[in-house]
């Protein structure tokens, strides 16, 4: 949930890993291995970066025990003028610079190897720490708001030293008739270390605990369905029969588990309503909008609209089913590609193409993007313990670090253009904004990542003069919008309506669960898919769900927003394309030095109108059009 309170709200982003090379010499191929010391070293994170060793991160540790005393002790002197104001304020930023290496430090050693539990208890201890420290400093806002918004007003226009401030103050007092007294704020900051345990505990059943099944296809030798090789199986073998096979033996490791789930889920749903109405909020949604400023009708908006607007997928799913010559069409079918090709892409061989990708975006963009591809910033491929999928961690006072579970596909090389975006928009707004303002939203986060993509696969359709490599090239622009449009939204849709019944006293079981997944299913896929009943518990593996709710729908929202982002700044006359370029790079450099809706409506993106959300269905209608034309050709 989003907190309001200036502290907590710096302190959680530090700890939240929410986001998430092209090396010279010969390409090198996917080890065939889980063994991580048989990866070279080129290929994997240089946490040296942060800190050289254990030893320097206690010395850290220590130095941010020692701040956060300091910090505790200044209770009571913030009306005692501008000066000590600004005393507080400066302190908390040393603070969260520093936090941010004492907590990354453990928590990337940990995704690197789960089952390490010494990694597991140091990254537990930072953990612990800021949740004694979030006890310690409860006062800090209902304090700051005890004096009064006018002589608020007059240090900030008095004193240039409060510029970096002002916006997170001003958002502050906006939330004020949701702030408690202090006695209220230090009661529920006791329970901040407890409020993040049911994520946690998610995370060691789905990663350190889970026992993947083991399968064999075809009579050849039995494999360990990770994450990885399940969604290799789906986008490679050409047989819908070992399709099905893998999914319902990786959907089954979940399902034997589904009533932990639902008590997992039960608990984050208690959670989030228990704090909303603490907080004097009607509802988890408002409580969790109103920290970003987000006017609910854009949640409510984005959800009708593309629940109005699946007929262009049902055209997709009906178009493929034909040309697979399938009898019916399961969502386990929904990856590999109609055409017949095994073609794989070498981590080496792409990096140089995504930074020719990014041309449109200047030479200085696409020098950045050179940096990152150096080497140290990803840790490239899948290994035993190492956390699953992809994701951008920002660190200040190093660099952002980048997470891939790589494994040669198609899908997998757009990921890493998606999270080398995220990395972009990382240092564009690490290197122009205070550290006060260094920290995008989430709301803003998936545009870059999104928008470099999409240039990504404008670069790819137009070197390959391969029609079967194009026609799965249209795939992937069409599953692009699918997975991040509508699958986001679809997911957003079940949580709002999850929380609803909470709000209502509702029980929440597995089958209550169940019932609500599968109704949304067939609210957006009808009678194109058949929906295998394993399908149901998909709630079961989504973290985002349990690490962040109310997350997924950014993602849908970001994605219009690049749209048309990426339209205005690769067509129309020059003079055009460089204004809405340079409105994107404002974007990208402006950090959280505002709202989310005002930055994106500065950029040229205005999300309460239904028809930006409405054009990405109809740019995926013409998509379809272009596709179904493509393979008749075939």
């Amino acid at each position: 949930m989003q907190t309001i309170d200036y502290r907590a709200r710096s302190l959680v982003f530090v700890m939240a890993a929410v986001f998430l090379v092209g090396l010279a010499g010969s390409a090198f191929a996917a080890p065939n291995t889980l063994n991580r010391d048989s990866i070279p070293a080129k290929y994997k994170w240089d946490l040296s970066h942060i800190y050289p060793n254990w030893e320097a991160w206690q010395a850290g540790y220590d130095r941010l025990d020692s701040l956060m005393q300091d910090f505790a002790a200044l209770q009571g002197t913030l009306a005692n003028g501008p000066e000590a104001a600004l005393h507080a304020f400066k302190l908390s930023d040393e603070l969260d610079i520093l936090s941010y290496k004492v907590y990354r430090y453990p928590q990337l050693m940990h995704d690197l190897d789960q089952r390490d539990s010494e990694i597991r208890e140091k990254f537990q201890q930072v953990q612990i720490l800021f949740a004694r420290f979030g006890q310690a400093t409860s006062w800090f806002t209902p304090e700051l708001l005890a004096i009064p918004w006018e002589t608020m007003q007059q240090w900030l226009t008095s004193n240039e030293e409060f510029a970096p401030y002002r916006h997170n103050i001003e958002n502050t007092y906006r939330q004020q008739e949701h702030v408690l007294d202090e006695d209220k704020e230090e009661l529920l900051a006791l329970f901040n270390q407890f409020t993040g345990t049911p994520a946690d505990i998610h995370e060691a059943l789905t990663t350190a605990d889970m026992e993947y099944p083991r399968v064999s296809f075809n009579g050849e030798d039995t494999v360990t369905l990770t994450p990885g090789e399940y969604y290799s199986t789906l986008t490679y073998d050409r047989s819908q029969e070992n399709r099905k096979k893998a999914h319902e033996a990786f959907y089954g490791a979940y399902y034997k588990d589904k009533n932990t789930y639902s008590t997992i889920y039960n608990a984050i749903l208690q959670r989030d309503w228990a704090q909303a109405q603490a907080r004097k909020y009607e509802s988890t949604l408002q409580s969790d909008l109103h920290g970003d400023n987000v006017p609910e009708e854009v949640y409510e908006t984005l959800v009708n609209t593309v629940k109005a607007g699946t007929e262009p997928v049902k055209r997709y799913y009906e178009a493929r089913r034909k040309a697979l010559g399938l009898d019916e069409y399961h969502l386990y079918d929904g990856s590999v590609s109609v055409v017949d090709s095994d073609k794989k892409y070498e981590f080496d061989d792409i990096t140089d193409w995504i930074v020719e990708s990014v041309a449109p975006l200047g030479k200085d963009y696409q020098k950045k993007i050179k940096d990152v591809f150096k080497g140290g910033w990803i840790d490239v491929y899948e290994s035993e313990g190492k956390a699953t999928g992809a994701y951008q961690a920002r660190v200040y006072g190093a660099h952002p670090y980048l997470l891939l579970n790589y494994k040669e596909t198609m899908n997998d090389m757009f990921t890493v253009a998606h999270e080398v975006g995220h990395t972009m928009h990382t240092l564009l707004s690490y290197e122009n904004q205070p550290f006060a303002t260094a920290n995008y939203t989430i709301f803003v986060a998936e545009v870059a990542s999104t928008l470099n993509e999409a240039l990504f696969l404008d670069y790819m359709f137009k070197q390959s003069s391969d029609p079967r490599e194009r026609i799965a090239l249209l795939e992937q622009a069409i599953d692009n919008i699918i997975g991040t449009f509508y699958t986001q939204t679809q997911w957003a849709d079940f949580e709002w309506q999850a929380h609803q019944m909470a709000e209502r006293g509702e029980p929440i079981t597995q089958n209550s669960l169940r019932e609500l997944y599968k109704g949304i299913e067939n609210d957006y896929y009808g009678d194109a898919v058949v929906l295998d009943s394993l399908y149901e518990y998909t709630w079961t593996r989504i973290g985002h769900f349990y690490f962040a709710p109310y997350y997924v729908y950014k993602y849908a929202t970001c994605y219009a927003s690049s749209a048309k982002l990426v339209k205005e700044i690769t067509s129309g006359d020059e003079k055009s394309r460089r204004e809405a370029l340079d409105r994107y790079l404002t974007l990208l450099k402006s950090g959280g030095n505002d709202y989310p809706m005002e930055q994106l409506k500065m950029a040229g993106v205005d999300l309460s109108d239904s028809n930006t959300i409405q054009a990405v269905v109809d740019q995926l209608d013409e998509l379809v059009t272009l596709y179904e034309q493509e393979l008749a050709k075939l």
